[in-house]
């Protein structure tokens, strides 16, 4: 690749990471990239770095424009490793730029590294930075998606650095919207976007929702938004910030998903009778075996659908250790607004479905009760109750999806 313009003098300088598949736990099949900018103006501005292991590519297209020495500031929009690991090695070819970070920013930056030998310049949210045409305004974004966590905007130019939020893991040759909407697919690229804010921002809906707000208050209405991962919107940017307006209010759709392990097929089997229980209700309803699909893949559905039924078998009096991690996840993500139960087979002794209960309630989840449980094989009769206890699954879950 090399350097794109993204408007004014304003270039992309970032890397494509291809071959990643595991980010930190999170499975990405489809890559990611790591965005950085350089703003050419009468005081050079690099806004946020790289992944360490990208820092000679992002340096290459920094020197196909300019060299680096010229750099006079550069901002940290967020500390996590895949944004600013790169800044020891920029720094040295940079040694007089100021780094511009959030005081949070700057006590976590300490802990990687030493900082004595660089100048910083603190900033907080209404702080601007004249560059030369161009204003940066700076925007303080705590735990959206870390405490240290902030959006610039190149006033001016109309160009929202908004770091993690609005962005998307995809490695492609496009660097924006419209380019992968030709290329690849809307489809793709709007999925995209919920499993990102599903797997990684969806406890902070209310913050997020705040936030747009100051957004406006301040009289932000960027006409391109650059993330650090993912294309950049410039096609319609708006058309993002109303998708994430509706996650962040908890938006669902009226569908069914059942998450479900099996040791013997038992709960495999019960699976079926129960969808075809909840679909004739006319809701949609999709099955997710956990040890066949990745962990993003089960939150972002779960996201999706309005209401989930956990399958489960017993094991040691307790939930299967596949379900138990699910919740797990699950629970860090703190999610609102969705109608939940569960089912499972057992053979000597239940506890399996009481536990998921017990969970589902400490995160605070509307549920249907009880549960539905059935010893060792399913017989026709237990076929009959789990078609009728889709049934009614779907329909509390019609009643309940009403009242948003």
């Amino acid at each position: 690749m090399i350097p794109v313009e993204l408007k004014n003098d304003i270039f992309w300088v970032g890397a494509i990471d291809w071959s990643v598949r595991d980010f930190h736990g999170y499975e990405t099949p489809r890559g990611t990239t790591y965005n950085n900018f350089l703003i050419l103006d009468e005081e050079i501005t690099l806004v946020d770095t790289v992944k360490y292991d990208f820092s000679d590519i992002t340096i290459k297209h920094i020197k196909d424009l300019v060299d680096p020495a010229q750099i006079k500031h550069i901002v940290i929009n967020h500390i996590e490793n895949d944004h600013v690991t790169s800044i020891d090695k920029i720094m040295e070819l940079a040694p007089d730029a100021t780094i511009h970070i959030t005081d949070r920013g700057k006590k976590g930056l300490d802990r990687f590294f030493d900082t004595s030998r660089w100048k910083i310049h603190l900033v907080k949210t209404g702080d601007t930075l004249k560059i030369g045409k161009n204003t940066l305004l700076f925007l303080e974004t705590p735990m959206i998606h870390w405490p240290d966590s902030m959006m610039t905007y190149c006033q001016e130019a109309g160009v929202l650095f908004s770091q993690d939020g609005f962005g998307q893991h995809l490695a492609s040759a496009a660097r924006f919207d419209d380019e992968f909407s030709a290329c690849v697919s809307t489809v793709i690229l709007e999925d995209a976007v919920i499993d990102y804010y599903a797997n990684i921002l969806m406890p902070f809906g209310q913050l997020i929702q705040d936030k747009i707000a100051d957004l406006q208050k301040l009289g932000i209405k960027p006409e391109i938004i650059a993330p650090d991962h993912g294309v950049i919107w410039r096609a319609n940017p708006q058309k993002v910030v109303e998708s994430y307006l509706n996650m962040a209010r908890g938006k669902a759709d009226l569908r069914a998903l059942i998450v479900y392990d099996t040791m013997w097929k038992s709960t495999e089997m019960m699976s079926v009778p129960i969808s075809e229980g909840i679909m004739s209700e006319g809701v949609d309803c999709r099955i997710l075996k956990l040890r066949a699909t990745p962990m993003n893949v089960v939150i972002t559905e779960f996201w999706k659908a309005r209401g989930t039924l956990f399958g489960t078998p017993t094991l040691n009096n307790i939930m299967f250790p596949t379900m138990a991690e699910c919740l797990t996840h699950l629970r860090g993500l703190r999610p609102k607004n969705r109608l939940t139960g569960s089912f499972g087979s057992y053979g000597w002794g239940g506890g399996a479905v009481k536990e998921v209960y017990e969970t589902l309630g400490k995160m605070g989840l509307e549920k249907f009760e009880p549960g539905l449980q059935v010893i060792y094989k399913p017989s026709s009769e237990d076929d009959e109750k789990c078609y009728q206890y889709g049934k009614e699954f779907a329909v509390r879950l019609k009643e309940y999806h009403s009242s948003f």
